[in-house]
């Protein structure tokens, strides 16, 4: 297996490394971050098995897991990319700036260079295939909480990693989602997922008047010229599934039926 140290230099591991404890003697504490209950059982029952690891919790969205940071001060987070509500890389932006001493691990079921360049620039210091066996999810917490980053060897196959890496560190060549502010990229992915002006301002807590500006600053620098555009571009970035967005379209034509009807 190979892994990217800090000053990103390659480093071949192998991926039957034995296991060690966290750098303090202690259990490498964990939070579990996935929309699905299922994945999150199926993680928390093979990590526990692991006794240098310990899983402090599992919660099921990006907003839940910035609030459990928060509470907990995980060492490591594994965290899905595409959940609802909020997700996994804005969760991880969130976390980075407030707990600095916290690791993020990506999952993601596919091999994808967009993401991964999204997942570096957000913060995380990892990015593993949900396929990949335990030995090698184990070797990623380990190495992501001693200080370097961890890549499942997969992502070599399919792209240059070194010029993902480089490429997430150039600030110049930011567009697209990097433009905007952590506020409108919650906003962007609530209106992809269907939710009105009233209903984001219900979610995030602010004003309508100030979802209606958060909107504006988000289709003036996205180039978008209707509300499709923003789900097309939300769909193509992996921010929300295509499900979700389905979901949201079928509420979102229920309500204006019933305010129709009524």
């Amino acid at each position: 297996m190979s892994s990217i140290s800090r000053t990103g230099r390659p480093v071949t591991r192998s991926a039957g490394t034995m296991a060690t404890p966290g750098r303090s003697g202690h259990p490498i504490r964990i939070l579990l971050v996935d929309d699905h209950a299922v994945i999150r059982q199926a993680l928390r029952m093979l990590l526990e098995n692991q006794p240098e690891l310990e899983v402090v919790a599992d919660v099921e969205n990006g907003r839940e897991a910035v609030q459990a940071v928060e509470k907990l001060n995980p060492d490591v987070v594994l965290m899905d990319v595409v959940m609802p509500g909020l997700n996994g890389l804005e969760a991880t932006r969130q976390i980075r700036r407030a707990s600095p001493g916290t690791r993020v691990v990506m999952l993601s079921g596919f091999v994808d260079e967009d993401q991964l360049l999204e997942a570096l620039r957000a913060g995380a210091s990892g990015y593993i295939i949900k396929k990949s066996d335990v030995s090698e999810l184990v070797l990623a917490i380990q190495t992501v909480h001693r200080g370097n980053s961890y890549f499942s060897s997969a992502l070599s196959e399919g792209f240059d990693l070194a010029e993902v890496l480089y490429q997430s560190k150039r600030v110049d060549q930011r567009s697209g989602v990097d433009a905007l502010t952590p506020r409108e990229r919650e906003v962007l992915q609530l209106i992809a997922e269907g939710f009105t002006n009233q209903g984001i301002a219900n979610e995030l807590f602010i004003s309508v008047k100030t979802v209606e500006a958060h909107k504006s600053h988000i289709m003036s620098k996205l180039h978008a010229r209707h509300r499709t555009d923003l789900i097309r571009y939300a769909l193509r970035k992996n921010i929300v599934r295509l499900e979700s967005v389905e979901e949201g379209e079928r509420m979102l034509a229920l309500g204006e039926d019933e305010s129709a009807a009524s």
